[in-house]
């Protein structure tokens, strides 16, 4: 049985209608930490640089692709073999040579392949000199890339769809288009960080008690702040406004405490397992994968087969038949709150992980892709938060295979609108009546 929503047009649209406007005015931030080839960012502040020569001969036109803590950014080497690509933070780098733009009969022949691993240096700057000679170059067919794309697109998805079904379940049960949840899913990663990085407890343990933690904030936050506006009979718009609030000052008290720089968490540096094919995942990735189903399955189970979880789909449907029949709405958005907040937070550390790092910003930096997720999966659905966030997920990484990594995400908001204009409802909402 799918969460469904019974309320009035009006409001239905009205809620679609300033969601798609302070979702366009954010547009633009969602790849503020990207750079175009057209620009390799020469005023940041530190700088990823090298030369390609073979055998003392530069080469021209060779792509350089330099990528790391959500920032991307890629140029050719110019005449004398040179390049300089410049990046925002003192950290660890993946800088990546495409092969294809090397002359005929030569590749990369040194150990780690075309694809090596950089760290800033006290200077702030690095050198990465790739060492090139003759040697058969490994061609890697189109399948095996969009295999491994729809694998790495599945596990992004799998992460942003346990913070999409939290958002969905409050919209389900308030009505709420929460922009603060992007900071529930920084929570969980500051707080798995401090645990397991500033205490040094095991990872095992941080993870399971930050995502505990980031529940008793979402207690907290319905108990001090929701449920009293909510009391006060404030609208939807008012409580909206709240929301985008509350997230610029959560914001920038996360950036007082951690700083603007990158952080990570332990084990993010586990090396890559290669599977088959062009697909390699690290012990992190592969846990990362069981985790989210297991999570996702548990939850699914919840909201079937519990009293709570039935109470719920109950509100979500609607909230004052729900009332006459003896539920305690109240409750009931109280344990959603906990559930939303919890899951937001361990898709945080997950995606701590996948981005690698952990930064102030990191939940603003996915939130645009949450909200399509649930805008494409239909309002208010839980398991169709979960569907639209496979479905982004898996367009964002195989995208990069056809236009330039810089614009990934563009790919998952055009098939978002596309969809949108031949179903309004999303893929598994339900039409509403207007009028």
């Amino acid at each position: 049985m799918i969460l469904s929503r019974s309320r009035t047009g009006a409001k239905y649209w009205t809620q679609i209608g300033l969601l798609t406007t302070i979702l366009t005015l954010m547009f633009g931030g969602l790849f503020a930490t990207s750079a175009s080839a057209d620009s390799v960012g020469e005023d940041l502040p530190y700088r990823v640089q090298g030369n390609v020569k073979n055998e003392g001969t530069a080469l021209e036109g060779v792509r350089i692709v330099v990528s790391g803590g959500g920032y991307t950014a890629e140029t050719v080497t110019d005449a004398d073999g040179k390049w300089l690509i410049g990046v925002p933070e003192k950290a660890g780098y993946s800088v990546s040579l495409d092969q294809s733009t090397l002359p005929e009969g030569i590749a990369v022949i040194e150990e780690g392949g075309a694809e090596q691993s950089v760290e800033i240096g006290p200077s702030g700057a690095v050198t990465k000199n790739f060492f090139i000679g003759e040697g058969e170059r490994i061609v890697v067919s189109l399948f095996d890339q969009i295999i491994a794309r729809i694998i790495y697109g599945l596990n992004f998805g799998l992460m942003l769809g346990l913070a999409a079904v939290g958002l969905s379940l409050v919209f389900g049960t308030t009505g709420l288009s929460n922009f603060a949840h992007a900071e529930m899913v920084t929570f969980g990663a500051v707080t798995a960080f401090f645990l397991g990085g500033v205490l040094s407890l095991p990872i095992w343990i941080a993870i399971p008690v930050a995502v505990l933690i980031s529940g008793a904030m979402g207690w907290g936050l319905d108990s001090g702040l929701w449920r009293p506006l909510r009391r006060r009979g404030l609208g939807l718009v008012q409580l909206m406004i709240v929301s985008i609030g509350l997230s610029l000052a959560v914001r920038y008290i996360f950036q007082f405490f951690v700083g603007g720089g990158t952080n990570q968490l332990p084990g993010f540096d586990a090396p890559k397992i290669k599977l088959f094919g062009a697909t390699s995942l690290s012990i992190i990735d592969i846990t990362s994968m069981v985790l989210s189903l297991v999570v996702i399955f548990a939850f699914a189970w919840w909201l079937l087969n519990t009293q709570t979880g039935k109470a719920t789909r109950a509100i979500s449907d609607n909230p004052d038949l729900a009332a006459a029949s003896g539920i305690d709405v109240d409750k009931v958005i109280r344990i959603v709150w906990i559930v939303a907040a919890g899951l937001a937070g361990l898709s945080g550390v997950l995606w701590a992980y996948f981005r690698p790092g952990i930064k102030w910003d990191m939940g603003a930096q996915i939130l645009l892709l949450i909200f399509a997720a649930v805008t494409l999966g239909g309002l208010g659905t839980a398991f169709g938060a979960l569907l639209g966030a496979l479905v982004v997920g898996m367009l964002v990484e195989v995208s990069s295979l056809v236009i330039p990594s810089d614009l990934k995400y563009v790919g998952a908001l055009v098939v978002l609108i596309v969809i949108l204009l031949v179903r309004p409802q999303g893929i598994l909402g339900r039409k509403e009546r207007i009028g």
